[in-house]
């Protein structure tokens, strides 16, 4: 069978979906990735066929970062700067999406929220459509739409949260489905966003976040879907950083951008100074480091493997991505997040609830004082230490990706009528 699976976002939002159609491809089936075309190398690696739809995700981000999504404490204008930023792309996700080439999909598998251009694409086709997610989006009772708030509402505007966010969604991208299923063929949308009852297959722990008992039978939550990356040695460099000292901390920020990367940086280097503490500064899309570090520090030019990273550092600061959270909670080391937006605050908040670290601090809120704070109680609160392995041993024993394969051949050998 052939499965074409839609993903679109950040390194850190694509990489989890490489992973499940590698998982796949190794099942047997024949698997497809679309997703934007600076991702083409790393599907193609895995030995997946790869259908490029245009665009950078840097750009994207930093397009999105220019409309104050970053640290904004409006969860609205979050949500509009993202859709602002990857909505001036929607025309050329009609033309991606609607092409020839994807017409002999034997199912669709869609990381697009609210179902975008994926479930109409099924409905062309007449084939089973699953929802896949690193973010548990399916409405609850129990928290809020972790895109809109990482506190409790209440039960009852718990719930409304995911409508809300829905018809949001929806209000932005209508019109593009519409001119999308036109051109596949099919009739106009819904005026009005509807919650979908297709199977949902979440990429995250249980053991992190515990599956509300509001969720119905058809939500899945499998385990992190993790890429297995390349056991190369690390730079001699950084290796021989490592091995000079005491453990180090890692800061870094993956594929968030800074408005002042020099000031950030300046606050980070202040606040490892202050923490007597030795560190690794990943110099990522925020673009940090630029001068001369000091000798108690290292900067980071290129992407590690965090799976050969993580379990040698003393404790590990970062963006909240889900998959880098989920690294960072199986590496065993006590861990906290600098959020920037959009879901990173929820998850910085789970690492604090599985026992693993401290609670996140929203990046216009990081000073050298709170920073050199965390890094302290970080490093040598014992309990933390325990809680971070208790919680990494878990994570280990879990086998995210069968399990993901398991309940999609479920689905698309004996799709539900």
């Amino acid at each position: 069978m052939r499965l074409t699976l839609l993903a679109l976002g950040s390194r850190g939002d694509v990489q989890p979906y490489v992973a499940l159609g590698r998982g796949l491809a190794d099942a047997g089936y024949r698997v497809r990735l679309a997703t934007f075309e600076s991702f083409g190398d790393m599907v193609r690696q895995q030995g997946i066929d790869f259908h490029p739809v245009p665009g950078d995700a840097e750009a994207l981000v930093r397009a999105a970062s220019s409309q104050n999504m970053l640290g904004t404490r409006n969860p609205l204008k979050s949500m509009r700067a993202i859709m602002n930023s990857y909505g001036r792309m929607a025309d050329d996700y009609i033309a991606a999406f609607s092409a020839e080439a994807l017409r002999d999909s034997d199912a669709i598998l869609n990381q697009l929220p609210g179902g975008l251009f994926g479930i109409d694409l099924a409905e062309k086709l007449g084939v089973p459509y699953l929802t896949l997610s690193v973010i548990p989006l399916v409405p609850t009772r129990e928290f809020p739409s972790p895109l809109l708030a990482a506190r409790s509402f209440g039960p009852i505007l718990n719930r409304q949260s995911y409508f809300w966010s829905g018809q949001l969604l929806w209000a932005f991208f209508r019109s593009k489905i519409a001119v999308f299923r036109q051109k596949l063929g099919l009739g106009p949308p819904s005026r009005w966003f509807k919650e979908l009852d297709a199977p949902v297959i979440n990429g995250f722990s249980r053991q992190v976040v515990p599956p509300p008992v509001d969720w119905g039978a058809h939500v899945h939550t499998t385990g992190y879907w993790t890429l297995a990356e390349p056991d190369g040695s690390p730079p001699d460099d950084l290796r021989a950083f490592v091995e000079a000292g005491s453990p180090p901390v890692f800061i870094g920020f993956g594929s968030m951008v800074a408005p002042d990367a020099a000031a950030l940086t300046r606050i980070l280097l202040d606040g490892v100074e202050r923490s007597g503490q030795r560190a690794i500064i990943a110099r990522g899309w925020a673009k940090l480091g630029g001068a001369r570090l000091p000798e108690n520090s290292f900067l980071l030019e290129e992407y590690v493997p965090y799976g050969w990273l993580f379990p040698r550092m003393a404790a590990i600061i970062h963006h909240g991505g889900s998959g880098t959270t989920g690294l960072a909670l199986r590496s065993g080391v006590p861990s906290m997040v600098v959020s920037f937006g959009a879901d990173q605050p929820f998850w910085g908040n789970r690492i604090q609830a599985v026992g693993a670290g401290i609670a996140p601090i929203p990046v216009k809120q990081l000073t050298t004082e709170k920073l050199a704070a965390s890094i302290r109680q970080l490093t040598t609160d014992d309990r933390l230490r325990q809680g971070a392995q208790i919680i990494g041993q878990r994570l280990a024993a879990e086998r995210g990706i069968p399990t993901a394969v398991e309940v999609i051949s479920q689905y698309v050998e004996r799709p539900v009528s």
